[in-house]
């Protein structure tokens, strides 16, 4: 027993670009230096909305702030002009849902 845990202390490899690596890539518009998102882009805008039709987050993105503000309003004002929908249309929803009452029936 002498011995065990007493030595260096084992340290896993840290691969770059590893999730949690620590940076983060710059933000694509930070890079292009855009001023402002356009509402009108719709092409762009739609990197920014998931299959569902919700925005994604800055952690997905890889947004920054100042940006990521910028791209809700626009996918938002966007979607008041009928630019993008606000759901998927066509989309099937896959997963089982309960209604309030399916509890009773199973049993």
């Amino acid at each position: 027993m002498a011995g065990r845990g007493r030595g260096k202390p084992v340290r896993r490899r840290e691969k770059k670009g590893a999730p949690g690596s620590g940076r983060r890539k710059p933000c694509q518009h930070c890079r292009d230096k855009v001023e402002q998102v356009d509402y009108k882009d719709v092409a762009g805008l739609r990197r920014f909305v998931s299959e569902k039709g919700k925005i994604r987050s800055r952690r997905i993105t890889g947004a920054c702030r100042r940006h990521q503000v910028q791209i809700a309003g626009a996918v938002k004002r966007a979607r008041e002009l009928a630019l993008l929908p606000y759901v998927n249309e066509g989309g099937r929803d896959d997963s089982p849902r309960r209604e309030r009452g399916d509890r009773d029936r199973e049993r």
